[in-house]
């Protein structure tokens, strides 16, 4: 698995700590690892973006971008409003190509939701997962309405022949409600798909050192964690 590419259902569901968790797992497992992130929009030129963000949790990570753009908004609508050339999905898929004869794992983080256009042609993240043949981690939200979203995004990637991966739950509420509790089973049920992980809310406000020594503690075995689904869902299912 040299390149997985990692998209969520929409904004805020935790895309980016997720993707700092799985870095963080691979580096404690001894791999060497590259995070590219595709389009990052939102951002001026001298904040840290969103592959910063998994470098300053996870550790010695290699940082990529390909485009960055000030507006807070799709790639493609963010890169006509600021007059630059857009990202294209195979420009995504060569640099992490490139990245993957240099690391053991490349990462690649997408922009919202899987279907976000980058251009105005309609390339998508989807697209880039074609072209490089990489399996798809999709991040949910916890609670009601995670289902109609996390069950088209899993139909649209099985529809393009694209490997779904798993599912991982971004930000799992340390209260969590009914709906959350019940999205436990019906997530893979939905899905097809393993849920492979459950990150804390509020994991990517801990200090790096014990964000690094817990997140091995929130993913699954497929993700070289220990998280175990069944005894999770012993816990907190209903």
């Amino acid at each position: 698995m040299p390149v997985m590419v990692i998209t969520g259902t929409g904004t805020e569901v935790g895309k980016t700590v997720v993707t700092a968790a799985v870095a963080a797992t691979a580096l404690a497992a001894g791999r060497s690892v590259a995070v590219l992130k595709a389009a990052q929009t939102g951002v001026r030129p001298d904040e840290a973006g969103d592959a910063e963000e998994v470098a300053r949790l996870a550790g010695a990570v290699t940082t990529d971008e390909l485009a960055r753009y000030p507006d807070p908004l799709a790639p493609a609508t963010a890169a006509r409003r600021a007059g630059r050339a857009p990202v294209r999905p195979h420009e995504v898929a060569e640099r992490a190509a490139k990245l993957a004869t240099e690391h053991d794992l490349v990462l690649v983080e997408g922009a919202g939701g899987l279907l976000v256009r980058f251009d105005a042609a309609g390339g998508t993240l989807a697209d880039a997962a074609a072209l490089l043949a990489a399996p798809v981690l999709v991040v949910a939200s916890a609670g009601l309405g995670t289902l109609n979203v996390t069950e088209l995004t899993a139909r649209e990637l099985r529809g393009r022949g694209l490997d779904l991966a798993g599912v991982v739950i971004g930000s799992w509420p340390a209260a969590p409600d009914l709906a959350s509790r019940c999205n436990l089973l019906d997530l893979p049920d939905v899905t097809g798909a393993p849920l492979l992980g459950a990150v804390p809310a509020g994991a990517g406000a801990l200090d790096p050192a014990g964000f690094r020594s817990s997140a091995p503690h929130w993913l699954a075995p497929r993700l070289e964690g220990t998280w175990d689904a069944g005894t999770f869902r012993a816990r907190e299912a209903p």
